[in-house]
């Protein structure tokens, strides 16, 4: 093997790790948290709307940053912007653990931000550097998301009734320090998208085009039945008589189960003509699911590991959808940006508006039933953008 060669392989290795630990910080600073929402309201003596801010934030950072995250990119380079990426969720996380009130709802609205970049990055970064593999490493670095946000999960409240809320808090700060360390080996070397071939057909404007609007959506939806499950799972559970500690277990439950499909899909979808089966199906176990907690809420472990599942399958075929409809890691970016953007926003809404429904009727029968028909919409959204073409093609 010459050196030229060992170094490729190296940089490669660097980079896939690199990408497989911030996937890692993607999630669980912003799950991480409805655990202890407990403790963190009877701390601040925070109203239901207050504590319900904390887990909107973040989502709204996504919605309203995504759009600018391709345009950073472009100024100082894809791995560089990870870097900053990663140090502003460590930032928000040191701040949201402080101890102060306001540091609480500033610094989550920092780490959101953080988490937005690598959001919209990331598949253009697998278009980019992996572009024979984007479906297992988007399986893979799904996977990375998942497992640590239900390894966050799992650990919260006991870490909390053993050190206190901040110190639970403060811990999830290691995970985007370890991917600062691999990032930073790649300041000098940065990459930045390749600039478009100047004889290739002009680019359809994304926010035009019905095929980037069909993969939104199924994202979109995807991500608001997610959050809203993230949000308010304990509290769906506790009305069904779950201890908060069975409540916070099922919370990592179906976080971990989200990651399963990463371990399976890559090697399926690349057998696929097309993937409409499998988009649709993927909804429709997350369909099944709420209807399941709504209807046999006795059995919340096995809807719990459903609904992980179609949501993981849902986003890693989203994420997916991303690279392949795309003809380069501009359109790719673009698209994500878009998606992030339109999905987040919708994500951000709906956990306040499941809560203000559930206070204003006494259940969450009504909101899991409201769930349930966003996640049908997203069977009818997944047949469409699974179809095998590309956005100006």
């Amino acid at each position: 093997m010459t050196t030229l060669t060992k170094q490729r392989s190296a940089r490669h290795a660097v980079l896939l790790a690199g990408t497989l630990l911030v996937a890692a910080n993607l999630r669980v600073p912003a799950t991480g948290l409805p655990p202890l929402l407990g403790p963190i309201t009877e701390h601040f003596g925070l109203s239901t709307a207050a504590a319900g801010a904390l887990t909107t934030l973040p989502l709204l950072a996504f919605a309203l940053l995504s759009p600018f995250a391709a345009a950073i990119a472009r100024r100082l380079g894809l791995e560089r912007t990870l870097l900053c990426a990663m140090a502003t969720i460590a930032l928000g996380i040191g701040l949201r653990s402080s101890g102060w009130e306001w540091a609480l709802y500033l610094g989550t609205w920092i780490l959101g931000m953080g988490i937005a970049v690598g959001n919209v990055l990331l598949p253009g970064l697998v278009k980019r550097d992996f572009p024979d593999n984007v479906a297992a490493i988007t399986g893979a670095y799904v996977l990375s998301m998942g497992v640590v946000a239900a390894l966050g999960s799992a650990v919260a409240v006991p870490l909390a009734d053993a050190y206190g809320w901040q110190a639970a808090l403060a811990g999830f700060v290691l995970v985007p320090l370890a991917a600062m360390a691999v990032w930073a080996t790649q300041w000098r070397s940065a990459g930045v998208p390749a600039p478009a071939d100047a004889r290739a057909q002009p680019p359809v404007p994304i926010w035009r085009s019905a095929l980037a609007w069909q993969i939104t959506f199924y994202l979109g939806l995807n991500s608001t039945i997610y959050y809203v499950a993230i949000g308010w799972l304990p509290s769906i559970l506790a009305e069904s008589g779950i201890s908060a500690q069975q409540a916070g277990t099922l919370h990592g439950v179906l976080q971990l189960a989200s990651a399963i499909p990463g371990l399976v899909l890559g090697p399926i979808v690349r057998r696929m003509t097309d993937q409409r089966l499998a988009a649709a199906l993927a909804a429709a176990m997350s369909t099944l699911a709420l209807l399941g907690f709504w209807l046999l809420p006795s059995l919340s472990w096995l809807w719990s590991v459903l609904f992980g599942m179609g949501t993981g399958a849902t986003f890693i075929l989203g994420l997916t959808f991303v690279a392949l409809r795309t003809r380069d890691v501009a359109q790719s970016t673009a698209l994500s940006g878009m998606s992030q953007s339109v999905g987040y926003l919708l994500a951000a809404v709906a956990p306040m508006a499941m809560g203000a429904l559930h206070d204003r009727l006494g259940g969450w029968q009504v909101p899991l039933l409201v769930c349930a028909a966003l996640a049908a919409a997203a069977v009818a959204m997944g047949v469409l953008a699974g179809r095998n073409l590309r956005i100006g093609a």
